[in-house]
């Protein structure tokens, strides 16, 4: 089945008593909803980028947790929450660098500690995954005005932005965050034209970005990550804006690989940087980059394109799945909360308290 909105697309349905994923594997070929009624199933999902992007997989595990709890409390309705714990942690274990997983997983449990074991936990799980599913919609609409607003602020540096791998609906509960803040920004006429890097070896640039943009009337150019110095020097292009996994306390950024040589290049270009991320996304319990994991994912999305060998048989494969760009390189990380210029420790920290900062 299909349903998607005419300027649009849910990435993440609730239907009945069941979850939904639109198979962003298939795009932009086939728009296909794989229906999901077992958290097992969730997490393969997870893991086999059915539902790619950190935002998104943070929904779709409290999904997940609803399943789960619905099946543990059917078969052992005296010791679910014992059963349902396994569960969670194969919903944990599905991909190990985006945060928000662990964030929607810890924001599930606490209302699992305070559940009656002899009540039947569906509704109330539901209820809270329905919250944090709307709440990123909410965040990525206001985290898409504050960097509108910064990109307004520097209109003459030029009138196209380049962006990363994908960070639209696809990537979010909806409408995007990275992708939210172009939406936004074109919609109140401050750019012109998007850059869409292709992001091997997944391809969520081509296959997705582009997809999301040209459904919506704003124009883009697909390039190869090579081309992104180049486009830089000879574009106008007065931000690189893209998403994160995890964000950690002193604001270094966790994100697809190729992230970091982006940064690297705009700091020579003069080309301004801008992470986009929901709050959840932020991990002030480490310290720095170097504590994040980095999935690693099998030589056959490098050595093989749609099931067609491009390398040499028995080739070693070095496929690191993100990199982390360090704080001293991002100019702005925008957040529902706000925004953190130039980020340090003390500024995360004022962040990630009650106070806006911007």
């Amino acid at each position: 089945m299909s349903s998607t909105e005419e300027k649009g697309v849910e990435a993440i349905i609730w239907r009945d008593d069941h979850l939904l994923l639109l198979d962003q594997r298939a795009l932009p070929e086939e728009e296909v909803y794989l229906s999901y009624h077992d958290s097992g199933a969730v997490a393969s999902a997870i893991t086999d980028m059915v539902v790619r992007g950190a935002p998104a997989i943070g929904v779709a595990a409290a999904y997940g947790v609803v399943l789960a709890a619905r099946e543990s409390f059917k078969v052992t309705p005296g010791t679910w929450k014992t059963t349902l714990a396994n569960q969670i942690q194969v919903l944990a274990d599905a991909r190990p660098t985006a945060v928000n997983l662990f964030w929607a997983l810890d924001k599930m449990k606490g209302v699992i500690d305070k559940l009656d074991p002899e009540t039947p936990p569906q509704d109330a799980l539901l209820k809270i995954a329905i919250e944090i599913h709307e709440s990123d919609v909410a965040a990525n609409r206001t985290m898409g005005e504050f960097g509108a607003d910064l990109i307004a602020e520097t209109q003459d540096a030029g009138r196209s932005v380049m962006t990363h791998c994908n960070t639209g609906a696809l990537a979010t509960g909806g409408f995007g965050t990275a992708l939210g803040v172009i939406r936004t920004a074109f919609e109140k006429g401050l750019i012109d034209h998007v850059h869409a890097d292709e992001t091997r070896p997944w391809f969520q640039g081509a296959r997705l970005t582009a997809w999301e943009l040209m459904r919506e009337g704003i124009p883009v150019s697909l390039n190869v990550e090579g081309a992104a110095a180049h486009i830089m020097k000879t574009q106008d292009v007065s931000w690189v804006v893209v998403g994160a996994d995890r964000i950690t306390a002193n604001g270094d950024v966790a994100n697809k690989i190729g992230t970091y040589n982006l940064a690297v290049l705009a700091l020579h270009h003069g080309v301004r940087f801008m992470v986009v991320a929901p709050t959840s996304t932020i991990d002030m319990s480490l310290e720095h980059g170097d504590d994040i994991p980095i999935e690693e994912r099998g030589r056959e999305e490098i050595v093989n394109v749609k099931g067609h060998q491009i390398a040499p048989e028995k080739v070693e494969v070095f496929n690191p799945v993100f990199d982390v760009t360090p704080a001293d390189l991002i100019d702005v990380i925008v957040t529902e909360r706000g925004v953190v210029e130039r980020p340090t420790v003390e500024k995360m920290k004022l962040l990630m308290s009650n106070d806006r900062l911007h």
